[in-house]
């Protein structure tokens, strides 16, 4: 059997090294691209944590974390920093559900703090008497550029094929077209070429691009690790000394990867809702250091392995929205045992 990973982003480098571990006669073919293409894994900030409003998605992002601090192997790979995190939550939510799925995998990780524990442990200012974040201690942030080169690199070490091609057509039936002209037949090819997959998978799901950005800033707030403040959209990490890794959601969508550019305007924003948020002074370290990158997404969000319509061949591998870097680790390792199983039943 053969299998052809498109993208070798974090997505796809992680899943072909989940096929190759757990069924080492399947063959795996890896077509990264253009290696000096930006994409979202080498921009990304690589945020972790296990908490989520949605219950559903803690489980799977606590059991990535896990996975990663009890791996030795894995925190090389991704270079993990445990920093602890902290999720400010919106009005009317009850983190109930979530905690009892984040305690269950990494017990007593998790905690709710108030407003007035928030303001004098973390720094945040301008919380409502009401308002209540979670904090998790079991939380950081890693490299997903670095996750994605260990695992590109055990791959070409292991019997795998690492292609650095441009891929230009995916059919339903399994086929590529390269760019170079040639012709490919797999028995599966999964699409997990992020922001490049709508246009290699037009009749497939609905999935669309987004730019997402971030930029380092000059900020001081003692014992703030990883943060993330749903009613404002700002998030964050520490970068180095003295300064933070900041950012904002972004409201560009259907952009083109090619043609993406830093917004100044969201980055002066960034400013603006760091310094009342922590009654600091925030300021850009330097202009180079704002990243715009891009993203892909669906809806639901999430990074899934699903079937395009139509096909038992052909299936796309993305829709992290931007986080991927929380789950990839165990999502992998489910879509991977999906594919065995799959091909083990139709060689039956």
């Amino acid at each position: 059997m053969r299998i052809a990973v498109v993208g070798g982003g974090v997505a796809g480098s992680l899943l072909a090294w989940r096929l190759r571990e757990q069924s080492p006669d399947v063959l795996v073919d890896v077509l990264v691209g253009d290696p000096s293409t930006p994409d979202a894994s080498g921009a990304s900030g690589g945020l972790v944590r296990a908490f989520e409003t949605a219950p559903d998605a803690c489980r799977i992002a606590a059991e990535s974390l896990a996975e990663v601090r009890g791996s030795p192997m894995l925190r090389e790979w991704t270079g993990y920093r445990e920093v602890g995190a902290v999720y400010l939550l919106p009005e009317g939510v009850d983190p109930s559900a979530s905690l009892r799925e984040v305690d269950d995998v990494l017990p007593g990780s998790a905690r709710v703090g108030t407003a007035a524990r928030l303001a004098e442990d973390f720094g945040f200012r301008g919380l409502a008497p009401d308002a209540i974040g979670v904090v998790e201690r079991c939380a950081g942030y890693i490299s997903p550029a670095l996750l994605r080169a260990h695992a590109l690199v055990w791959l070409a070490h292991n019997g795998c094929e690492v292609r650095r091609t441009v891929v230009s057509e995916v059919t339903p039936e399994g086929g590529l077209r390269l760019a170079d002209g040639t012709e490919h037949e797999y028995d599966v090819v999964v699409v997990a070429a992020g922001a490049w997959t709508p246009a290699l998978v037009p009749h497939g799901r609905t999935l669309r691009t987004k730019q997402i950005q971030y930029g380092v800033y000059r900020m001081r707030v003692p014992g703030l690790g990883a943060f993330v403040d749903e009613p404002t959209g700002l998030y964050g990490r520490p970068h180095g000394e003295g300064t933070f890794l900041l950012g904002l959601g972004c409201d560009r969508w259907d952009v083109d990867p090619a043609a993406v550019r830093p917004d100044a305007a969201l980055a002066d924003r960034v400013v603006s809702s760091a310094r009342a948020r922590f009654g600091v002074d925030v300021r850009h370290s330097s202009p180079r250091e704002v990243v715009a990158s891009f993203d892909c997404y669906r809806e639901p969000s999430g990074l899934a392995l699903l079937p395009i319509p139509g096909s038992s061949s052909v299936f796309t591998f993305t829709g992290g929205s931007g986080g991927a870097a929380k789950t990839v680790v165990g999502v992998s390792r489910h879509a991977a045992r999906m594919l065995v199983r799959g091909l083990a039943g139709v060689a039956g």
